[in-house]
Order: structure tokens, then C-alpha cells, then sequence
């Protein structure tokens, strides 16, 4: 007998799992098909978010700030202590527990709302069927109303640096090491690449990071760009740019790097070496050749502005469709997804995906960039408040950084909030909640925020657009 179900999600992702959930909240029977196992060889789900992504890096990076602030910050705040040791098996250890909590608890969220799991490789056949193939070899056809493509992304490997996950790692390698490498290198700048490169620099680590770009972190609003390449090279962090990696060789327990640089060819002697330079989509073997589904030259599944595909009632989201890879933005692309399944009108905002780097400080920002608007020749007035005039941060003894609100100058509209410093991705989130709503400078500087909160730095940067900002001289109107 042939499983039949309203929904059959492929992967179970952040975007894939919350698919899943709300569709089967909505009344469609559903069942989620997912491959991944862990250690144990049991199923865990949450895709790479949970399991070796977002989750597990940032156990480890609160776990080595703690150890940074108990060993170099403490004194500061008139506490001594004796010598402070990082037990990093214990570290790796812990962070293992909440992942596995995490994934577990998708389990039972599926339970109590009736998703069927589904353990195994999901193929797209012809006529929206869905080839099931189990761990035992075994193969069952499910047929299905609608198909949602959820397959996710996987680190990008290039041939100058292969990886052997011993010397030679990828993102989920690093989150591996049972021991501090004394030298360190990265290849790419990006947001894996610094997370990883600053929880071991904090342990000990010498970290060399080689990123082939000039400019650092070119997403970001330049001025904020400028301050972390600052901060995080005053952290430790020795940060090549232009340097472009040409090959490695691995010699025993260490590996010799060549790249290229403004001085010609370079080379460098790592312990240890992250190749972090992005991620592409996971389309092998999820598509039969008569699927009827499109995808480009990248890989990326072809869609539409609400995630439908090029064949009727099957849709793709999360990483292996176009946008920024994060999981809250295949999540809310899920939600959307089963909701037109469903018959509503739902929509999805792209322009306010906020992005965070969770170094410390963090770097966070929500719609456009300076320098993006005045590319598109909009007028725009620009408040700052930096986090040394806050005296929350102050308390605290967190004083980096600064918020950035960047308004229409015409409409007091704001076009993007940008902040590097203390809970950075919370200030932006408040930003992106005041965007949604059309809220201009003006209504975010006469809102009452309660005192003393780091929040009051987003207060005063909406002031500043428009030169009212009491805690710090405004600057003067041309």
C-alpha cells in the first residue's frame, strides 16, 4: 500500500522542520523526510543549523568568552581568581548535550503534532512522487499532493586546500578539535570563518585568517566593516585580505599554505587549517531527470517569489533557492510556503532578513547599507550613538562599537539599522520590528526606552538622524 500524504517535506532543516510543523497545525497530513545521523547512527534532526551550524558554534563561542572575560576581565570588576584552565573536551562536550536536546526536541515537536518521520534519502520522481530510500537499501515510492525541497547546503570545497577533516577541515571539523591548535589558519573572511577563527584565537590559538577579497566583510555597511576589522585585529585575529590561497601540502601533523598577495607568492606553516569559504546547495540526487523541476548553473533550485518551483504543487526553500543562506530566513520561507499550500495569500519580506556575526562584540544589520543607498542615489540623513557614551555598556564593561540608523532624507523613513557591539543582533531585531511597520527616525527618538538599557544607544542613533541626540554632541548641518 502506498503512503500518500497532503505535504512531503524533503529535509528536515530549519526550513524543512518548521514546514513540517505548520503544515501539519494547518490540518494537511504531512510526513518529513530526513538522512542525517548522528554518532550514534541514530536520525537527528534540525539539519545543519542544529546539528553542526548555528546551535554548536555559538555553545562554543559563549563558552570561550566566558573563558576570555573569567581569565583577562575579571580583575576589572575587582574579582580574582586563581589560574584559570579550559577543559576542551568538556567544552566540546557540553555543546555536544544541547545539540542533542535540540534535535531530540524536533522529535517530539513532530509527535505532538502529527508529523510522520520519515528516516532516509528523498528523491523528486515525475508526478510529484517521492522515491523514499531507507538506511537498509530499501527503496518505497509516497505519493503526494505537494513537495516541499528543503535539502539544505553544504560547505564548498576547493582543490588549492582538500579537506581530510584531520589537518585540513571544514566548519563542522572545527567544531571538532579536542585540543587548542597552536597555529590556526582559515581560509575566508565571511561569518563561519570569523566565528570559528574567534573561539580558538580566545583559547590560545595563533589565527591567520586568508581571505581572497580586499574588502573586508562587504555585506556590511562600510563603516561598520571598518570597526570590526579593527576590533577583531586588535582581538588577535591577523587578517589577510587580497590573499589568495593556491595550494597546501600537509607534512605529519602540519600543513604548508601558498597563496598569493600585493607582494607576490606566500607561504604559511598551520597545525590546523578551516576551509570556510561559503556553501552551496544540496541538489545531487534529490531530483529525478523527468522531476519537471529547473535549476541553474549554481545548483540552485529555480523559483519563484514564493518559493513555487517550475512544476505545480512543488516548492523549494531555505538554502537551495536564491537569498541569503540563514535559517530563519528558510524557516519564514517554510511558513510562507505551507501557507499558500493552504490557500493564503501570505507573502514573505525579503528586504528585512536581519544578518548576525556572533563574534563579541557582535556585528548585526537589518535593510540597506550606506553605501548601497547612495549607489541607488537616495538622499539619506545618518545617526550614530557609540556603545562608550551607553552607561549600560559602561556597567557592564562592553564599550565597542556603535549603532547606526541610516533614514530617507526626504521621508524620515528608515531604510537600515547597523550595529556592531553588545547584543547587537537583539538592538537590530527592534530596528527590523520598527521597520516592518514603515516607522520613520522620528517615531523610533520619541518612543519611551527604559533607562539604562543597551537599547537606548538604537534610541539616540534614531535621535542623531535628525541631530537630537542628547547623550552625545550633534553633529553640525552642512
Amino acid at each position: 500500500m502506498t503512503q500518500k500524504f497532503d505535504v512531503v517535506v524533503i529535509g528536515a532543516g530549519p526550513g524543512g522542520y518548521v514546514a513540517a510543523i505548520k503544515a501539519a497545525q494547518l490540518g494537511l497530513s504531512t510526513a518529513c523526510i530526513e538522512k542525517y545521523t548522528d554518532k550514534e547512527g541514530k536520525l537527528a534532526l534540525g539539519g545543519t543549523c542544529l546539528n553542526v551550524g548555528c546551535i554548536p558554534s555559538k555553545a562554543l563561542l559563549d563558552s570561550t568568552w566566558k573563558y576570555h572575560e573569567a581569565k583577562d576581565a575579571f580583575a576589572i570588576h575587582g574579582i580574582t581568581t586563581g589560574e584559570v584552565k579550559m577543559d576542551v573536551a568538556a567544552m566540546i562536550g557540553r555543546k555536544a548535550n544541547i545539540v542533542k536536546g535540540l534535535t531530540s526536541g524536533v522529535a517530539t515537536l513532530f509527535k505532538a503534532n502529527g508529523v510522520t518521520s520519515l528516516q532516509g534519502h528523498g528523491k523528486l520522481l515525475a508526478g510529484k512522487k517521492v522515491e523514499l530510500t531507507k538506511p537498509d537499501g530499501s527503496v518505497e515510492i509516497i505519493e503526494a499532493e505537494n513537495v516541499i525541497l528543503a535539502s539544505g547546503s553544504r560547505p564548498i570545497d576547493i582543490p588549492p586546500a582538500p579537506v581530510d577533516n584531520n589537518i585540513i577541515v571544514d566548519s563542522t571539523g572545527a567544531l571538532e578539535f579536542q585540543s587548542v591548535p597552536k597555529r590556526l589558519g582559515v581560509i575566508g573572511a565571511g561569518v563561519i570563518g570569523l566565528e570559528l577563527g574567534s573561539v580558538w584565537s580566545r583559547l590560545g590559538a595563533q589565527v591567520t585568517v586568508l581571505e581572497a577579497l580586499d574588502t573586508f566583510l562587504m555585506a556590511a555597511d562600510a563603516a561598520v566593516s571598518k570597526e570590526a576589522y579593527k576590533t577583531l585585529t586588535k582581538q588577535g585575529l591577523d587578517i589577510k585580505l587580497g590573499a589568495r590561497v593556491t595550494g597546501s601540502k600537509v607534512n605529519g601533523e602540519e600543513v604548508v599554505v601558498t597563496y598569493t598577495d600585493a607582494n607576490g607568492e606566500q607561504t604559511i606553516t598551520f597545525d590546523k587549517l578551516i576551509v570556510a569559504v561559503g556553501r552551496r546547495p544540496v541538489t545531487t540526487e534529490l531530483l529525478a531527470a523527468d522531476s519537471g523541476v529547473t535549476i541553474d548553473e549554481r545548483g540552485f533550485v529555480f523559483v519563484d517569489d514564493h518559493c513555487a518551483t517550475s512544476v505545480p504543487g512543488v516548492f523549494a526553500i531555505g538554502d537551495v533557492v536564491r537569498g541569503m543562506m540563514l535559517a530563519h530566513k528558510a524557516s519564514e520561507e517554510g511558513i510562507m510556503v505551507v501557507e499558500r499550500i493552504k490557500g493564503h495569500k501570505t507573502e514573505m519580506n525579503y528586504d528585512l532578513i536581519p544578518s548576525v556575526i556572533y563574534t563579541h562584540p557582535e556585528i548585526a544589520w537589518v535593510g540597506k547599507t550606506e553605501q548601497a543607498l547612495k549607489a541607488e542615489g537616495v538622499e539619506v540623513n545618518v545617526g550614530t550613538f557609540p556603545f562608550a557614551a551607553s552607561g549600560r555598556a559602561m556597567a557592564a564593561n562592553d564599550t565597542g562599537g556603535f549603532v547606526k540608523v541610516i533614514a530617507d532624507a526626504k521621508t524620515d523613513r528608515v531604510l537600515g539599522v547597523h550595529v556592531i557591539g553588545p547584543s547587537a543582533a537583539e538592538l537590530v531585531q527592534q530596528g527590523a520590528i520598527g521597520m516592518e511597520f514603515g516607522t520613520s527616525a522620528e517615531d523610533l527618538g520619541m518612543m519611551v526606552f527604559s533607562h539604562p538599557t543597551l537599547s537606548e544607544a538604537l534610541h539616540e542613533a534614531a535621535l542623531a538622524v535628525n541631530g537630537g541626540a542628547i547623550h552625545i554632541a550633534n553633529r553640525k548641518k552642512r
